[in-house]
């Protein structure tokens, strides 16, 4: 049995939906349940009997390709561990593009950046190489950075706290380092933070990363190693946006792209395109008035 839930334009559901659940049908599954949440009547679930997960993602993305989605293998329960990427995920921005700035250097850098994003590049070549073109920038324009250019995504605090409320363990793990990912896991409620270090000298960047760098085995290292902390049977989710977070994504029991470059959302079981990362919630089924807002 799959379960999917999606949240898409209410005005055009209905008919949508139908010609959709043809198709589904026409493959040889069965649609066995098809209705809104009571607790998000926002959110549609469906659920589909003698199909797979490609066919159904298929069909679904033909019919609602602007829908908010979750597809899963089992009951949806709420996760009890949390796991996500930073730069363009939990906060607006890549860190490093913005700091890239201050040295008069980030349309360089941004290239760089998106490709190494969108699985163009070797994610720890492609950082070692970033950092190296900032070594002499002064360590003290990483807190101007973070006051005048790093802001959270919309929805990323009642998000966190949120699941927090409701049991997870939150961990923001990111390729990005712990000089901005420290201040912003504090402002969003996480609980423990894996990222890079940056080396400073005499008060400047020196160029390079203190010890191994915080890739994509990393990260999934991280989920893995956290939920069989937790115990077997947790559910786990993982968010995140480029290639450097599909293992994590894959790893996890429900793997959301948001807003994320094709390789990410292609890899994921859900994804948020259309609304903001409060849409989580409200794919998990938990009401409004239980989200923690402060």
């Amino acid at each position: 049995m799959l379960i999917a839930r999606l949240i898409a334009d209410t005005e055009t559901l209905g008919d949508r939906l139908a010609v959709a659940m043809e198709e589904i049908e026409e493959t040889g599954a069965e649609v066995v349940g098809a209705g809104m949440l009571d607790s998000n009547p926002d959110v549609l679930e469906l659920e589909v009997d003698e199909c797979d997960a490609a066919t159904l993602r298929r069909v679904l993305d033909a019919h609602f390709p602007d829908a908010d989605l979750l597809i899963a293998d089992a009951p949806i329960t709420l996760p009890g561990l949390f796991v996500s990427d930073m730069d363009s995920t939990m906060i607006g921005q890549e860190c490093i593009d913005e700091l890239a700035d201050f040295a008069g250097l980030k349309a360089h850098i941004a290239a760089i950046t998106e490709r190494a994003m969108q699985g163009e590049l070797d994610f720890a070549a492609a950082l070692r190489e970033r950092v190296g073109l900032l070594k002499g920038l002064s360590a003290a324009t990483i807190e101007q950075c973070l006051d005048e250019r790093i802001r959270p995504m919309d929805g990323a605090a009642t998000l966190v706290r949120t699941l927090k409320a409701h049991g997870a363990h939150c961990v923001l793990v990111t390729g990005g380092f712990h000089a901005f990912a420290d201040t912003v896991a504090a402002a969003l409620g996480f609980d423990r933070v894996v990222g890079n270090r940056l080396a400073v000298e005499d008060g400047v960047l020196t160029g390079h990363v203190i010890g191994d760098i915080v890739d994509s085995t990393v990260k999934r290292a991280v989920l893995v190693e956290e939920a069989e902390r937790l115990g077997e049977g947790v559910v786990s989710l993982a968010t995140g946006d480029g290639a450097n977070d599909i293992p994590m994504i894959r790893a996890a029991t429900h793997g959301i792209a948001y807003r994320a470059k094709p390789k990410a959302r292609e890899a994921a079981t859900g994804r948020i395109d259309r609304g903001d990362l409060t849409a989580i919630l409200d794919l998990y089924g938990i009401p409004r008035e239980r989200w923690v807002t402060h």
